[in-house]
């Protein structure tokens, strides 16, 4: 392997996703979005649990592909949707509450979790070097 190739492998993995504590935190909100929505009316199977467990599933998945990529401006891009998913989760978070599916201690528990992760995120972005 020439040094030039030994370069361009640094920079394929220079983010291992499984280390970013932005994923991990991420994986939690999947984990605690399964046990939420199993309490949900069963005809929230297909709406409202449905949407928050994809919107949940995204943000640690949009954070693992980004690492994939070469470039930390497209890394940027996968980070910018995962902080999408994460505003569109904790709107459904709110509208779970809303509607008297969740009880305040739960929801303010996860409202303080993915605003921080929103922050984590940002933060993550902004330290990115193009």
């Amino acid at each position: 392997m020439t040094f030039d190739d030994r370069q361009i492998e640094d920079k394929m993995i220079q983010h291992n996703f499984r280390k970013l504590n932005i994923w991990k935190e991420g994986i939690q909100v999947v984990k605690e979005t399964y046990a939420m929505t199993k309490v949900f009316p069963k005809e929230e199977r297909f709406g409202l649990s449905s949407q928050l467990q994809r919107s949940a599933v995204s943000i640690p998945s949009n954070i693992a592909e980004g690492t994939s990529r070469s470039r930390n401006r497209h890394f940027r891009q996968y980070l910018e949707t995962a902080l999408g998913s994460a505003f569109e989760w904790e709107t459904q978070l709110i509208v779970s509450f809303e509607v008297n599916y969740l009880s305040r201690e739960t929801f303010d528990h996860l409202s303080e979790k993915i605003q921080k992760i929103q922050n984590q995120i940002i933060k993550f972005m902004n330290s990115l070097k193009d």
